[in-house]
């Protein structure tokens, strides 16, 4: 997997990506990472990506040249590459459209925004609008660290043997649904709260019909807080 990211703010995408499993990815040459300064495609002597708004407004957007320069300078896979857009408009991300849609392309160039948003050109280019959920950030690098460590770690080879990306995972199952049961370590008991005896009994069968149990209550209360159309 590759990910071009293209960004005002490069060196945050890259420290992050340098950590943890993540890092694992790339580190190892499972996944790689490559930034795009937007700044670098800017107007005139001083660089400038972005403009004021027709038809009034405030802030300032992200102007088509810059966006579409930097687009056009990323390499491209032409078997399996997407473009994507972090913008409130778009589908909101799950773990179903990771898992179906994401993880299976070679190539994913993603647009993190800035300012009050894009100039709605770059649209053109772009196949997935996505969205974090209901609420606003100042820029797009959040975002799009999200996407990509959410992918990475999807990848084989990247989490350690003995773990699992598809397994007991929370909305690991077909519909995004489900939430992992509640967990516990050493010791058995500590501060007079006691682990559940279902879990020290060693009866594998009956832990996992304990922990499907829990998703389903989870499932039921979904279920109950629905809002009505």
């Amino acid at each position: 997997m590759r990910f071009d990211i293209i960004t005002l703010f490069p060196e945050i995408i890259e420290h992050y990506c340098s950590f943890s499993i993540v890092g694992r990815a790339f580190k190892e040459n499972i996944a790689t990472l490559q930034t795009h300064q937007l700044r670098n495609f800017g107007l005139g002597k001083h660089r400038k990506v972005d403009d004021y708004p027709y038809g009034g407004g405030t802030g300032l957007l992200l102007s088509p040249e810059p966006l579409f320069s930097a687009y056009n300078s990323v390499p491209k896979l032409e078997s399996k590459s997407k473009t994507i857009l972090l913008t409130p408009r778009g589908q909101t991300l799950t773990q179903p459209f990771i898992r179906n849609e994401l993880l299976p392309q070679e190539q994913l160039i993603i647009f993190c925004g800035h300012y009050e948003g894009f100039d709605e050109r770059i649209m053109s280019v772009v196949d997935y609008p996505v969205s974090l959920g209901n609420f606003v950030l100042t820029g797009g690098e959040l975002g799009a660290l999200i996407l990509v460590d959410a992918i990475a770690r999807l990848l084989p080879g990247v989490l350690p043997k003995g773990d699992s990306a598809h397994g007991n995972d929370s909305f690991a199952d077909s519909e995004g649904k489900l939430l992992e049961a509640p967990q516990y370590t050493r010791p058995a008991e500590f501060n007079g709260m006691k682990v559940p005896e279902i879990l020290l009994s060693g009866n594998h069968k009956e832990i996992e019909k304990w922990r499907l149990s829990y998703s389903a209550i989870h499932l039921k209360k979904q279920e109950v807080n629905k809002p009505v159309e």
